[in-house]
């Protein structure tokens, strides 16, 4: 198996209103909530966690919900403006039925580089995509929703928004091993050492930077096996000029943040521990987990945070 360093490990949006995030993610299109946690630089908002039924880098989307009356970001450069995931190669039909019965209006199915994909829109505006993978081998999860066979499989890839392209190039492919497979107009494709994702770069100076908010993604993570090796690679990070964190626990995985040239934050985040850490495999999600420094004040933060059905 491909060394899975610098596969994407998890992307962090912006949400509105919990509820409809909820309903959405995990009623919708068939992810499992594997953890309902809160944000630890913010403990009065929710940190919700969709993935497979383990949680497995590579699959999970993470949101901050900031309710509805939360400040609207708008997208732009500097930032992630495409999630696209997997979906087994004859799945697309049974997904353009599924969101079209919820009243959503998916495209019709197109071509792009050697995909077939249909794209729309989740509740907040976030630019979502499903790819047809022929011999997509990562499981679906069968929720009792969603038939295994149809189910969505994991990221394929991103686009990133930029001014410039250069400077991202250059990080991705002498710090991360991306190298470049696809040009089409101004988006240009990047494909990882182990071949499972892709990072789509679109350079267009014209439109304006994009600004935080519900409906914007907050950043992206990659993956790491070890702390070894991120220790290794923030050091070298600091040597050219990059201006990056410390290392933070973030309980289910080690991260260290910043930001690549053209403003898209960085994460760079481990493998292990993993979200059985503080919970098994079939309670995943069922409960509010607190860190070990936030334990003292669970009253506080469970009065304060709004219900989840």
């Amino acid at each position: 198996m491909a060394n899975s360093d610098f596969d994407i490990h998890h992307i962090t949006a912006i949400a509105g209103d919990v509820g409809k995030n909820v309903r959405f993610y995990r009623d919708l299109l068939g992810l499992r909530l594997v953890k309902k946690t809160v944000n630890f630089d913010d403990p009065g908002t929710y940190h919700l966690y969709y993935g497979n039924e383990s949680g497995d880098p590579g699959t999970i989307l993470t949101f901050f919900p900031w309710s509805d009356r939360g400040l609207k970001g708008r997208p732009g450069t500097g930032q992630v403006t495409g999630i696209a995931f997997a979906v087994p190669e004859n799945a697309l039909d049974f997904w353009s039925g599924r969101l079209g019965e919820a009243g959503l209006s998916p495209s019709e199915p197109y071509r792009r580089f050697e995909e077939t994909l249909i794209c729309f829109e989740d509740p907040d505006g976030i630019s979502l995509e499903l790819v047809a993978v022929p011999g997509e081998q990562r499981p679906g999860w069968d929720n009792g929703k969603i038939p295994a066979e149809m189910a969505i499989r994991g990221f394929y890839g991103v686009a990133m928004s930029l001014p410039f392209t250069d400077g991202a190039e250059s990080l991705l492919a002498e710090r991360l091993g991306y190298r470049v497979t696809g040009e089409s107009a101004n988006r240009r494709r990047m494909l990882s050492p182990s071949g499972q994702t892709r990072v789509d770069l679109i350079a267009d100076s014209r439109i304006p930077r994009g600004s935080m908010g519900v409906g914007a993604v907050h950043h992206i993570a990659w993956r790491i096996g070890d702390a070894g090796g991120q220790s290794a690679l923030r050091e070298k990070l600091l040597e050219i000029g990059y201006q990056v964190s410390p290392v933070m626990d973030r309980n289910y995985f080690q991260s260290i943040y910043f930001r690549e040239p053209g403003g898209v934050l960085f994460e760079i985040a481990t493998d292990p521990p993993g979200f059985t850490v503080d919970e098994p495999l079939e309670a995943l999600g069922k409960n509010l987990r607190l860190p070990p420094w936030l334990e003292s004040r669970r009253r506080e933060i469970e009065d304060h945070l709004p219900k989840i059905d």
